[in-house]
């Protein structure tokens, strides 16, 4: 393999904010049986990174420490067993960490090819995002045409992917925002209706509808009783993360008339079997819409990789639209 000794990476130097975020040198990780390193051009910036990196999501056992979860590049080196990839194919990954960096580790089975057409500047932002809506919305949701689906956060990287693909899908979609050229946004990606949080009700907008049959939320806290209260009978809440807290009261009684479903999950401490799952269902229902132009990622912004700080200050602003991302070497 021929790999270089060492690396620039970003590293956690200690819990706390963006700042304690700094360029390092690190060895380059070397695939085990069933692994592959990518030399990457661009790392996408997520939610979990800043709660890595806050002290709050601790990488699974065995991985990198380093942050990020996903990115583009070129196949660099390829461990036993390896029988799909080459070096030098150009491919984008989901990654259990580390994707802050130059080169990164990851299982075979959670890479994918870059879709027809797509610069890696743009592929480096599908992964965590089309894993995570196709996984919740779909796979574990049940998602189907017709039915009335609201997404809350609408205008982030999670939020834009599940609005593209719910309504590619043949979903009615419904999303809230927190200011008008968020909710324009939304409704430019598919969604029937943008609810401006600041100024109405979400309950009551998709109680006029119905009710939701499926809601995806990512906020928690007091949504949660507020979500069930949007559903329609027999619908289903799934909760990725809790930007407001996972604790709240909940009265269940209305929950077991109304016969409703909560679920949910977190990816990342999901085995590589399971991820593997999800990239060929990926592989095989939605990257020939990438590939066709009918779903993209929404870019917001691009920061070096040396600036990984301003790229979490940016994040954490929640002005963005879409996908911020670093690049490594382009």
């Amino acid at each position: 393999m021929d790999l270089p000794d060492t690396m620039r990476a970003i590293e956690i130097s200690a819990p706390g904010g963006p700042e304690v975020l700094r360029e390092v040198t690190r060895p380059v990780p070397v695939p085990g049986l069933g692994q592959v390193v990518i030399r990457l051009a661009y790392a996408g910036v997520n939610r979990p990174d800043a709660l890595q990196r806050a002290g709050a999501y601790n990488p699974p056992p065995g991985a990198s420490d380093l942050p990020g979860l996903e990115g583009a590049g070129t196949i660099a080196a390829v461990g036993a067993g390896v029988t799909r990839w080459k070096v030098g194919d150009r491919v984008c990954a989901l990654f259990p960490g580390g994707a802050y960096a130059e080169h990164a580790l990851t299982d075979a089975g959670q890479v994918l090819p870059v879709p027809e057409g797509m610069g890696l500047r743009e592929a480096a932002c599908l992964p965590e995002t089309y894993f995570t809506v196709w996984s919740n919305v779909f796979m574990r949701g049940g998602l189907q045409a017709g039915e009335r689906f609201l997404v809350h956060g609408g205008s982030s990287g999670i939020g834009t992917t599940a609005i593209q693909l719910a309504h590619v899908f043949g979903a009615r979609v419904f999303a809230t925002a927190g200011t008008d050229e968020k909710c324009a946004a939304c409704m430019q990606l598919g969604a029937e209706q943008a609810i401006n949080y600041r100024d109405a009700d979400f309950v009551k907008v998709l109680q006029d509808q119905g009710g939701a049959n499926l809601i995806l939320d990512m906020v928690g806290g007091e949504y949660l009783p507020r979500n069930l209260k949007a559903l329609a009978e027999e619908g289903r809440l799934v909760q990725i993360a809790f930007l407001q807290g996972p604790k709240v009261a909940v009265n269940f009684a209305p929950l077991m008339m109304r016969r409703l479903t909560i679920t949910g999950s977190t990816l990342r401490p999901q085995s590589d079997a399971a991820k593997a799952a999800i990239a060929t269902q990926l592989e095989r229902e939605v990257w020939p819409l990438l590939a066709a132009g009918r779903l993209a990622p929404v870019m917001d912004s691009e920061f070096a990789l040396e600036d990984a700080a301003l790229a979490h200050e940016r994040m954490e602003t929640s002005a963005h639209i879409g996908k911020i991302v670093l690049r490594v070497d382009a």
